[in-house]
């Protein structure tokens, strides 16, 4: 049934394909001398050819299978009901922080401004992947389209991105307030907030590009069951029957620079802070201190001590199952975990968030 639905649609492209292969060739035997510059030329072409051409007869996978957490029938029904209650909490928590930060004039501070995009992320980052999920239990059906999988790979990557630089640009915020607070007004203005928000936007946004625009190139001729639950980059290069070389050093090289650029930032930021904590003289200084940095760290090891393990080596040293379980934490354990850390160890949040359930009963009551 797939292959009588894609024979047409290949048979299309590629004679596209053909025509643009004969254009292209035309165009070097009149632009070109016939020396050296055209045989190289010429060589390209051939290269092209192979790589597209050849690669699209190769190709026949129209739809990939999400085979989920677990096969066993009898186990979809709790699955269901556990990740449906964790992406409900995951979206109104995040969503009341929002709300609370928007609401409330005395959060209007970088810090609060950063954490407010966190949480929009946070819960873009979980909806990626987990209401697919959900339809899939729900339906008895694993099935998503080619075009949808990427789509689901450029967004889930994306958003993942976005959570690590708002953590390393947090930090940053926390290394000015504590260790340069003359300077903080200026060194954290509005302007200097807004700019950083968009390097970040931009920075992930083409890094999510290269790796769709990567595995866009590749064939999928190796059968098309994926062992997880949403689609990642690891479990569609090994379905891959192309050359993943590329891929995998992309993978390598765009996700060191993600995870551990960052990640140095925040090392760097704490290590000034605890070296200006430890120089506070009073007592209630450094709890102060403590407070507004401890929901930072508590985040930053949560993410990324799964996050690295999966993206920063290479996919034939990963166990599907171990994978698995580490990304339900990064995707959907930690961004359900965001707001409790952030408004139970914040005595501003908390103010913020009474205030908010303050006005909605006093409108009930009203009513």
């Amino acid at each position: 049934m797939v292959a009588s639905k894609a024979a047409p649609v290949t048979s299309i492209v590629v004679s596209r394909m053909r025509a643009v292969d004969k254009n292209i060739t035309y165009l070097v035997d009149m632009l070109l001398p016939p020396r050296h510059g055209k045989q190289q030329w010429q060589w390209y072409i051939r290269i092209w050819k192979s790589s597209g051409v050849d690669r699209i007869n190769q190709s026949s996978v129209t739809e990939f299978l999400l085979l989920g957490l677990s096969e066993r029938p009898e186990q979809q029904p709790l699955l269901f009901g556990i990740f449906m209650g964790m992406y409900l909490v995951t979206v109104m928590g995040n969503l009341l922080i929002i709300l609370a930060i928007g609401f409330d004039s005395h959060l209007h501070t970088p810090m609060y401004f950063f954490l407010a995009n966190l949480s929009f992320a946070d819960a873009c980052f979980s909806s990626t992947t987990v209401p697919k999920m959900l339809v899939n239990i729900q339906t008895h059906s694993h099935t998503i389209p080619y075009e949808g999988c990427l789509a689901q790979m450029h967004f889930f990557m994306m958003f993942g991105a976005l959570d690590d630089f708002l953590l390393g640009v947090m930090a940053y915020d926390r290394y000015v307030a504590i260790c340069r607070p003359l300077h903080y007004s200026k060194l954290m203005s509005p302007l200097v907030c807004v700019v950083l928000l968009a390097a970040c936007w931009v920075l992930t946004n083409l890094a999510a590009l290269l790796h769709t625009l990567l595995m866009a190139r590749l064939s999928f001729c190796a059968g098309n069951s994926i062992h997880h639950f949403f689609c990642d980059v690891v479990p569609l290069l090994q379905l891959s029957c192309s050359d993943t070389s590329m891929n995998q050093v992309a993978l390598f090289t765009v996700g060191s620079m993600i995870l551990t650029g960052p990640l140095s930032l925040i090392i760097l930021s704490y290590a000034y802070i605890m070296s200006t904590i430890l120089g506070v003289s009073s007592a209630p200084g450094r709890q102060k201190a403590f407070s507004t940095c401890g929901s930072h760290l508590t985040i930053v090891f949560l993410f990324y001590g799964t996050a690295i393990g999966v993206y920063l080596f290479p996919p034939s040293s990963h166990s599907g199952v171990k994978e698995r379980i580490a990304a339900v934490f990064y995707t959907v354990v930690t961004p359900m975990l965001n707001p409790f850390i952030y408004s139970l160890r914040n005595n501003d949040m908390k103010t913020a968030l009474s205030k908010i359930f303050g006005i909605h009963t006093f409108s009930s009551q009203g009513i």
